[in-house]
Parts: C-alpha cells; structure tokens; sequence
C-alpha cells in the first residue's frame, strides 16, 4: 500500500492538493483527514468530490486521537483494501507524530509532502511564530510544494525557496498555484525511521459553532470580516460550510485571506470552526448568537 503523509500549516492548501490528487487517481484511494475542531469540514468537502474518506475530527491526530489513528488505519486496511493511503493530520498538527503512530503497526514506507504558503512562510519564519513545529514542517519533507505563487511577488517566491531549500536541502520542490503539478510525483520507496523527538502539535485554542437552518450569506461573510480584524482574538483561521438562502456555500478564513465558494452538493448541516491564540470565545457566541440561531458543540 503507498501511504502519502500531506502536511502544512493551516490555510496553506492541503485539503486543494489531495482533492486535486485523489480525485483523479486510477488506484483505489483513500484518504483519512483529521479535522481540529468538534465539527468536521474537510473530510465533507473530500466526500462531496466524490472521494472516499474516513474523518477523525475532535481533536489532534497524533496526541488525543493517536489510538484512534492507529485503530482507523488498521480498519482502513481491512475494509478497504487501498492501493493508496493519504493521511491529512490537521494543519496544527506534525507529521512526525503520523510517523510515530505508524510505526508501531510496522508501516515504514511512506512519503512525505508539505505544502508551504509563499504569502507568509518567510514572514512567520522570521517572526519565530511556531519555532521547532513550523521547521519540521519543511524538515520532514521528501516533496515541498510552494503554494499560491501567483499572490506572491517573485522576490518573496525566490526567498521562500531560498528558505526551504535551507531548512531542508534534500526535498524536491514544485513551485505551484492552487496546489496543481502537472507531472506524476516521485515516489520514497525507502524505508525510514523518525530519529527525531519533535513537539507534534500547536497549542492552538478551537471553538465550534452549529448554526440552525438556512442564513444570509451577507451575515457570513461581515462575520468572517470581523473574525480578521482580530477583535475576537488572533484567529488564525476560520472555515465553514454554511446552507445560505442562496445554495451551500464554503467560507474561508486563511492569514488575513477570504474567499468563498458556491458549492455544488448540500451541506449535512451548518456549520463554522474557528482556530487561533487567545479567543475571546464568550464576545464570538455572543456575536453569532445576534446574527443566528447558534449553539457551541
């Protein structure tokens, strides 16, 4: 089974890369996507591409919920019998700690690809933000993606993969917009082993909201907006799959980026996850409680 480690920072494109590459593979895939929140979005928005996914949100990957990896991949080997294993550990989440996890069932042949974002690598490089966890995102790497080139001027392009290549001379890198390279990726085929100890995890605070029936996707959007002006606390990201009176929709909330996206499948139901240091979660109830009909979950 070839088994495919996808990590990188929150917002930096994991979840565009594995649909990119899972949606259009021949072997049967599977992808097993941990989602730091109570309420999950990734795994849905895999599922709605119509990829086969396996979620473990509630928690991190490779502490809270490293028995249920385990356990999950081994049920995964079981019923599913994949060809190909991706494995998305939450963007606060390392890969080391996948590594660990795999190789107490024996599972040493893997590769690892990061994805980084060239919008804000170098800046949150400089600024010691995330100190070890932020290095063995890159450190750990057999394949680098340098994402969202095309929002990057070309000399911050250029230092960032000055950057990379210091932090990991080893790793073959792609320069890449919307997480898309067009040829077949190597493959590691080596075994290895994790010599490393490294912290698996930020200390990220979380809150999740479910909101009851259809909103106004204005609403969303001027909540999102306020989420980034840092009234709230540092929000480091914020995400939602929302039923509007419009359709479904996804709402984005990348470093100081928004985007949204009609989707084409209805949401199970609504939902916002909201990732970053220091939340003033009691001024965010309050904020979605005026707007909707919401509860924290």
């Amino acid at each position: 089974m070839k088994i495919t480690i996808v990590s990188g920072l929150l917002g930096s494109g994991k979840t565009t890369f594995i649909t990119r590459i899972a949606s259009g593979a021949i072997q049967k895939t599977v992808v097993l996507v941990n989602d730091f929140g109570k309420a999950g979005i990734d795994g849905e928005i895999l599922s709605g591409s119509g990829i086969e996914s396996v979620e473990l949100p509630s928690g991190c990957i490779c502490c809270t919920l490293r028995s249920d990896l385990i356990s999950t991949i081994r049920r995964i080997i079981g019923e599913y019998s994949p060809d190909h294993l991706i494995i998305e550990p939450s963007g606060i989440a390392s890969p080391s700690g996948v590594i660990d996890a795999m190789a107490e069932i024996g599972l040493l042949q893997y590769t690892v690809v990061s994805i980084v974002d060239a919008t804000e690598f170098v800046e949150l490089h400089e600024a010691e933000m995330y100190g070890d966890f932020f290095r063995q995102q890159v450190a750990l790497a057999d394949l680098i993606l340098i994402n969202k080139v095309d929002l990057a001027g070309e000399d911050l392009v250029q230092k960032t993969a000055d950057l990379v290549a210091l932090l990991n001379p080893y790793a073959i890198t792609y320069r890449t917009v919307k997480a898309a390279v067009e040829e077949p990726l190597p493959e590691n085929t080596g075994e290895r082993r994790n010599p490393l100890k490294w912290d698996t995890r930020l200390h990220f605070d979380t809150l999740s909201l479910r909101l009851q029936g259809p909103v106004d996707s204005r609403s969303v959007r001027d909540f999102f907006e306020d989420l980034s002006g840092g009234g709230y606390g540092t929000v480091v990201r914020a995400k939602a799959l929302i039923q509007t009176y419009d359709g479904p929709q996804r709402c984005d909330l990348s470093s100081r980026s928004l985007s949204y996206e009609t989707l084409h499948l209805p949401v199970d139901y609504t939902r916002i996850v909201i990732i970053g240091e220091r939340l003033d979660r009691n001024r965010i109830l309050a904020a979605a409680a005026v707007r909707w009909e919401s509860q924290q979950i």
